[in-house]
C-alpha cells in the first residue's frame, strides 16, 4: 500500500507572511491538479525503473509541500529527506544534484552550514509557461542515480502536459458562460467565459494586459483617463467608482478590444445579457 495526501490550496494559503511573499515572487501556480499528475509521472517512472521503494514529495514555489507519496518497502527517513530536496529545489530554483557536486567534487563543503537545506541529488524544479512553479524531491530508490531519474521524469510530464494542446467543447464553453466560470488559468494567461448584466466598476490591471471578444449584447465601453475613487482591492488590481476623460466606444458582438496592463476600463453601460470572451495576459 502506498502513502499518499495532497494538502488542500486553502491550507497553502494560510501559511506565514514570508510564503506568501515568496509565491508571489516566484510566480507560485501549482495546482492540486498538478502535483498529483507529478506524483503519478514519478510512480509511473519508479514502477518503470523497478526502484524498490521512493518517497515523493512535492511543493510549491516556495517550499510548502503540496503533496506526498510514499511506496512500500521506502525507509521511513526517506519521507523527510524527500521534502527537503524538493524545498531546496524550489527555493534555489536549482536542481539538487548542482549542490550536491559542488560540495563533493569542488569542496564546497561550508554549504551544508546552510539551514534547512538537503543538497542530496534527487531534487528536480518545476517549470509550467517557462516558469519555475515548485519542484519535487525523491527518495530511497536504488540509488541516488535513480532517486534523479525519477524526479526528472516527473518533471518533465508536467511541462509536457503545459504545453499540450487544449479543447474546450462547445458544451463546456456553454456551461462556463452559464456559471460565470473560467475556461482556463495557466501562469501566464487566463481564459475567462465573461457574463455582464449591467455596467460595473472602473478597474486597472496592473500586470494584465485584457483581450475583449464580444459574442452577444452590447456596452458602452471607456478606456484611458483617470480613475475616480481608486483604491487597491488585491495585489496589482485597482477598483474605482468611473473613469473621468476617457475615450468611449460602443462595444457589440464581434467587436474586438485590447487593454494594455496599467489601462484604465470601465463598462459605463451595459445591454445584457452581455456575454464576452475575456483573456488575461500577465506581464511580470
Amino acid at each position: 500500500m502506498t502513502t499518499r495526501y495532497i494538502i488542500p490550496a486553502l491550507t497553502l494559503a494560510l501559511g506565514l507572511t514570508w510564503g506568501s511573499a515568496a509565491r508571489a515572487d516566484h510566480g507560485e501556480a501549482l495546482t492540486g491538479t498538478d502535483a498529483r499528475r507529478v506524483l503519478e509521472a514519478a510512480v509511473g517512472e519508479a514502477h518503470r525503473l523497478g526502484a524498490p521503494g521512493g518517497a515523493i514529495a512535492v511543493v510549491d514555489g516556495s517550499g510548502d509541500l503540496v503533496a506526498f507519496e510514499r511506496l512500500d518497502g521506502t525507509f521511513p527517513a526517506a519521507s523527510r529527506i524527500a521534502e527537503g530536496k524538493a524545498r531546496t529545489a524550489a527555493r534555489f530554483r536549482r536542481p539538487t544534484k548542482v549542490f550536491e557536486d559542488l560540495i563533493v567534487d569542488k569542496g564546497r563543503t561550508s554549504m551544508t552550514a546552510l539551514q534547512d537545506f538537503t543538497p542530496l541529488q534527487g531534487g528536480v524544479p518545476l517549470v509550467i509557461g517557462g516558469r519555475i512553479v515548485g519542484a519535487v524531491g525523491v527518495s530511497g530508490a536504488a540509488s541516488a542515480q535513480q532517486d534523479t531519474e525519477i524526479a526528472v521524469a516527473a518533471a518533465a510530464s508536467l511541462a509536457a502536459e503545459s504545453a499540450a494542446v487544449r479543447f474546450f467543447s462547445a458544451k463546456s464553453v456553454e456551461e462556463a458562460f452559464a456559471a460565470g466560470a473560467p475556461i482556463l488559468e495557466e501562469p501566464s494567461y487566463k481564459i475567462h467565459a465573461s457574463t455582464r448584466e449591467q455596467a460595473g466598476r472602473s478597474e486597472v490591471h496592473e500586470l494584465d494586459t485584457d483581450i475583449f471578444y464580444v459574442l452577444r449584447g452590447s456596452a458602452t465601453f471607456v478606456t484611458g483617463g483617470t480613475l475616480v475613487g481608486g483604491e487597491i482591492v488585491a495585489p496589482n488590481e485597482i477598483r474605482g467608482s468611473s473613469i473621468r476623460d476617457g475615450v468611449e466606444r460602443k462595444l457589440v458582438a464581434g467587436d474586438l478590444i485590447i487593454i494594455p496592463q496599467g489601462t484604465p476600463h470601465w463598462f459605463r453601460d451595459v445591454k445584457g445579457p452581455f456575454h464576452y470572451y475575456t483573456v488575461k495576459v500577465t506581464g511580470r
